[in-house]
């Protein structure tokens, strides 16, 4: 995530432009690490918050209020005394370092007026929020610091503010193009780690587009460019750092499918083809969506993480007893030679006088001579009678396999299904359903009072193809089967991967000939929606409704069709969804 200098160059012109001036109203520390500023300025409230939590350190404009606790912390007191009724007079950034600067104008308790500094640190793990007096010293800060935890500064009150320089970076605000080329020129390391290690505030993902924007490999080693890529480079990020200094932001969040992958305040345009740019007017907005969507990902995943691993150990176990019941199945292809040994034992048994070790004969079948293996303690008849029982035991043995290989087979089909309406799931009540369908069939043991509701909420994704018919895409086994024989009649037509698991897809035809356009576009949803959506193209089986039956006895969603179309289909999500 880039979460650089850049993005708070980015925030801090924003809170510029909305906060200075403006009064603090409120302030509630609502997390152990994480305050929320109430600020009145020009007759609006604008809501800031400031989290400074060690994996998730944050700040932007927001319009969700938070509740903080009935007792508030001692640092908020803190600033409730000296700040809250104060005036924020400028808000800065020290070069493109990732700390802001919150001066604040107010009266102390003799009523003279004097001012405060408010700095956010939002380094990662080393975050802080650190309220100050105007000569630096430190008043207090929402996370102590002593010589224990770091030996490069302590943030307690009484000490002297100053921001750590670990690392010697140089300020790329005040470099020049010049400057650009001359420091990468000596570094060994590749272009874009060059970029990011000697320039402050510049994250990985930054460099990397700099680099792509000047058409240089990032991994190239940056003294291994001749001087006109060098020069090239320099002028690519000489002109990216006036766009900040005037303010010049373009923030923006890059999608893969409908997962948020990564955010920035300058425009990206390095990633592949099939990821999805959406720009923002606000890098508030884009950091409250990233985070947002990120969480509701983040929170699915852990969720489905134990419906999962059910599916995948119920998976595990049914490919092993698949794996032997084929080998069990194998061991019974001797049946019919041993079927074949005991009539021609009938047939020949007369030649043999007692005591022999093996039947020479033709098998009248095809004519061939056939050796066959006796017991010389028994007779031809009871030899013939033990190859008669050898294959009957094989031949139940065979038909018992053969039943239980295809229930195995059948419930393998069932978990992968279900498997799939995993990957699908975007909300928690997605996972309802499934679970419910895991518990139905045995997988999950069922606890509570018998016969108890669940109230499902969730339904299919509808989606409008360009020629205006209405398309609908089953998110488990459940609604597939609810769409194709509910909601689906029988000129509607049905598309679905052909041989692996995914949705049904139906497309409402109201007595319409569908253009072909729809038909590719109903084909991308299916093969999106299914296990090959990672392929390049998926092949697709399409025929009307009325063709397709559902298998008796079988699981929700399993149905066959003998008259169908194929085609070949990349797989897309792209068109209008409209509401469930």
């Amino acid at each position: 995530m880039a979460f650089d200098g850049i993005v708070i160059a980015n925030l801090v012109k924003e809170f510029s432009d909305a906060l200075t001036g403006g009064k603090i109203a409120k302030i509630t520390q609502t997390e152990r690490d994480e305050l929320l500023f109430t600020i009145k300025n020009f007759r609006e409230t604008k809501r800031l918050l400031l989290s400074v939590n060690a994996s998730l350190p944050l700040a932007y404009l927001t319009d969700t209020n938070k509740q903080g606790p009935m007792t508030a912390p001692n640092f908020c007191m803190l600033l409730r005394k000296h700040i809250g009724s104060g005036r924020i007079v400028s808000i800065s950034q020290p070069g493109l370092e990732r700390c802001i600067h919150f001066e604040i104008e107010h009266l102390d308790e003799m009523g003279d007026l004097c001012r405060k500094l408010l700095i956010v640190e939002l380094m990662g793990k080393y975050s802080n929020i650190i309220f100050c007096s105007p000569d630096g010293t430190i008043l207090d800060s929402i996370k102590h610091i002593s010589v224990q935890v770091s030996s490069v500064r302590e943030v307690l009150p009484g000490r002297q503010y100053f921001l750590p320089q670990t690392v010697a970076k140089q300020d790329p605000l005040t470099a020049s193009a010049d400057d650009f080329a001359s420091i990468l020129a000596q570094s060994p390391a590749p272009a874009g780690k060059a970029i990011y290690t000697n320039f402050t505030g510049i994250s990985p993902v930054m460099a990397e587009e700099f680099c792509y924007e000047a058409s240089i490999d990032a991994d190239r080693p940056a003294s291994e460019l001749n001087e006109l890529e060098r020069t090239h480079l320099g002028h690519t990020l000489e002109l990216a750092m006036e766009s900040i200094k005037n303010g010049q932001f373009s923030p923006c969040i890059v999608y893969r499918e409908d997962e948020p992958m990564e955010f920035a305040a300058l425009p990206l345009a390095s990633f592949p083809p099939e990821y999805q740019v959406e720009h923002f007017d606000s890098i508030s907005k884009v950091l409250e969506t990233y985070y947002a969507s990120k969480n509701v990902i983040t929170r699915i995943r852990q969720k489905s993480s134990d419906l999962r691993r059910i599916v995948q150990t119920a998976l595990e176990r049914n490919y092993k007893k698949y794996d032997l019941q084929q080998k069990q199945l194998k061991d019974t292809e001797k049946r019919d030679k041993y079927k074949l040994y005991g009539e021609l034992l009938n047939t020949y048994g007369y030649e043999l006088t007692g005591g022999e070790k093996e039947l020479v004969c033709t098998n009248y079948y095809t004519g061939k001579e056939v050796k066959i293996p006796l017991d010389p303690q028994l007779t031809a008849r009871e030899n013939s009678q033990k190859y008669f029982d050898k294959y009957g035991k094989l031949k139940r043995t065979f038909e018992a396999q053969s039943q239980l290989i295809e229930e195995t087979k059948q419930e393998i089909e069932h978990l992968e299904s279900i498997s799939t309406s995993l990957d699908i799931a975007l909300k928690e009540e997605d996972l309802t359903q499934i679970k419910q369908e895991l518990t139905e069939y045995g997988f999950i043991k069922k606890h509570g009072p018998a016969g108890k509701k669940v109230k499902i909420t969730s339904r299919p994704f509808h989606y409008l193809s360009s020629d205006g018919f209405h398309i609908y895409v089953g998110k488990n086994n459940y609604q597939n089967e609810e769409l194709t024989f509910k909601i689906a009649t029988g000129n509607d037509w049905w598309f679905h991967a052909k041989g692996i698991p995914g949705s049904h897809v139906i497309v409402k035809s109201e007595g319409k000939e569908l253009p072909d356009r729809t038909f590719e576009e109903a084909a991308g949803l299916a093969a999106y929606y299914s296990k090959g959506r990672e392929n390049e193209k998926v092949e697709i089986d399409y025929v009307q409704k009325k063709q397709v039956k559902k298998v008796a006895g079988a699981a929700p969603g399993f149905v066959i069709y003998h008259t169908n179309y194929s085609m070949m289909a990349t797989p897309s999500n792209q068109l209008e969804e409209l509401p469930s």
